[in-house]
């Protein structure tokens, strides 16, 4: 699927469904739990579906393969998820991929140039340690050893070289398509830290950046959090029993419909995903954390001087050889 130009240029301005902001990324930066926070707010529309991807046309391969139906294929498509919106609400979105995405920037901006743009960037260690766990959760990721995991980062999809995690720490090329095509004005850069530390001050700064009501007493939500997957094999494993895939799991899945309710059947899976899958994340490795900062200190230092804030410091790279 691609984004056409000319189709969002013919409906700039003349389809009151257009959205008028956009939480654009990362992943595992906080977005979800600032997706769920906005949708309570009377004001603001989202839809129900948090990642349309629609605008990533160059990242599609990459999350979705096979047309599922499930995202948006047109603008039509896409335009109608805001059909809801009630007349004077806001209408937004939250696609985490927007932000790695070359094609997505300007595919925004040529449909509504006056567009609010959301991104929110985390110490780049802090970051790949959350999104392995998560891959790994996705089952996007079977390597659990993250030193392995991103040795073995590389591949090649639809004949584009790709980078599972290092090719979202491009913080400042990535913010550049932004500005290139947007006044500084109408995009706000969110440092995740900032949003763990005081979640309110955060969301203030963010309801104000979106001129709707900031004295209402909008609760923050905890979203998503990080949880290590004890086996791969295992968490695949129930999830094929979760599911019903396959002859052994469906003919189990099968009488353990006839004998049990839904209601027990869901509980009793999730306490085996907590209890056999699942597990606290481990301590941080200091030998790879060590690494992994002098290899992204040079993104760290551009960063803070592209935004002209210390995140050296902030984020523990000052003495960092």
């Amino acid at each position: 699927m691609t984004v056409s130009t000319s189709s969002i240029v013919s409906q700039r301005g003349t389809d009151t469904r257009t959205p008028d902001f956009f939480i654009v990324g990362h992943h595992k930066c906080g977005t979800t739990a600032l997706y769920e926070t906005l949708r309570a707010h009377p004001q603001i529309y989202m839809p129900s579906l948090k990642e349309p991807r629609y605008f990533a046309s160059d990242l599609r391969s990459q999350f979705e393969p096979v047309r599922s139906g499930r995202l948006p294929e047109t603008l039509e498509q896409y335009l109608a998820l805001f059909d809801d919106a009630r007349e004077g609400q806001l209408k937004g979105e939250a696609s985490p991929s927007y932000l790695r995405s070359r094609t997505a920037a300007r595919a925004i901006a040529e449909l509504q140039p006056a567009a609010r743009i959301i991104a929110i960037l985390r110490e780049p260690v802090s970051f790949v340690r959350s999104l392995h766990l998560q891959m790994l959760q996705d089952h996007v990721e079977r390597t659990t050893d993250l030193r392995r995991a991103i040795a073995a980062e590389e591949r090649i999809i639809d004949g584009q070289r790709v980078r599972r995690y290092t090719d979202h720490l491009h913080y400042v090329e990535q913010l550049r398509r932004y500005h290139a095509v947007f006044p500084r004005e109408q995009v706000l850069v969110l440092i995740y830290e900032d949003f763990r530390a005081d979640n309110r001050a955060t969301l203030l700064r963010v309801l104000r950046f979106l001129g709707v009501d900031d004295d209402l007493a909008i609760q923050t939500v905890e979203a998503n959090p990080s949880v290590r997957v004890r086996s791969a094999w295992l968490h695949l494993l129930v999830a094929r029993l979760y599911a019903g895939r396959g002859r052994v799991a469906s003919s189990l899945k099968r009488v353990v419909q006839t004998v049990t309710p839904p209601e027990l059947r869901r509980a009793a899976l999730q306490r085996l995903r907590r209890a056999l899958v699942y597990g606290e994340p481990r301590q941080a490795d200091e030998e790879l954390t060590l690494e992994l900062r002098r290899r992204f200190k040079p993104e760290v230092v551009a960063l803070s001087e592209y935004l002209d804030r210390d995140l050296v410091s902030q984020w523990g790279y000052r003495d960092v050889g």
